[in-house]
């Protein structure tokens, strides 16, 4: 039987300025709407946040350290790419997750015709099922960068247990 003390948590966080577009990707979706993410990959504020917490809960640093911006072969790219890596370094630590807790803060696009999707899309990319994964979205109230629809940010925590095949 596990100890609590062998419990991993970790919290990470992303914010992306926006400006004029076709839509957004978040959580793995791309979400129509009139702004775009201003980013070297995708930009999925969701994921990222998801990558910095598993990152941080196995002390492994962040997803800047493993996803250069300032390399070009990381330029447009898939966070759900970046997740499965993130991922196998979670599995090769000895860990899997037991849960995940993840909010977006985003005055635009309003999310939830699409958190169902977004979960679906995740559950397996961190191999758990879709009841493992909480998806909450909320807006900042016309405050801020994010209230005026400059930005977007995500806050994840996520929980990690011994993983012994």
């Amino acid at each position: 039987m596990n100890s609590l003390l062998d419990l991993r948590i970790g919290h990470g966080f992303d914010l992306h300025r926006l400006e004029a577009g076709e839509g957004v990707t978040l959580g793995g979706v791309f979400i129509p709407c009139a702004y775009r993410v201003i980013a070297h990959s995708d930009g999925d504020a969701a994921i990222h946040a998801l990558c910095d917490a598993l990152l941080g809960a196995i002390g492994r640093g962040d997803i800047g350290e493993w996803f250069p911006d300032d390399n070009p072969s990381f330029a447009g790219a898939d966070s759900r790419e970046l997740l499965k890596t993130i991922m196998q370094a979670v599995t090769d630590a000895g860990y899997a997750v037991v849960n995940v807790d993840l909010t977006v803060i985003a005055q635009t696009p309003k999310l939830a015709p699409h958190k169902t999707a977004m979960v679906a899309g995740l559950a397996p990319l961190l191999g758990v099922s879709t009841d493992r994964v909480n998806l909450k979205a909320t807006t900042h109230e016309g405050v801020d960068a994010i209230g005026r629809k400059e930005a977007l940010s995500a806050h994840a925590v996520v929980l990690l247990a011994p993983f012994r095949p």
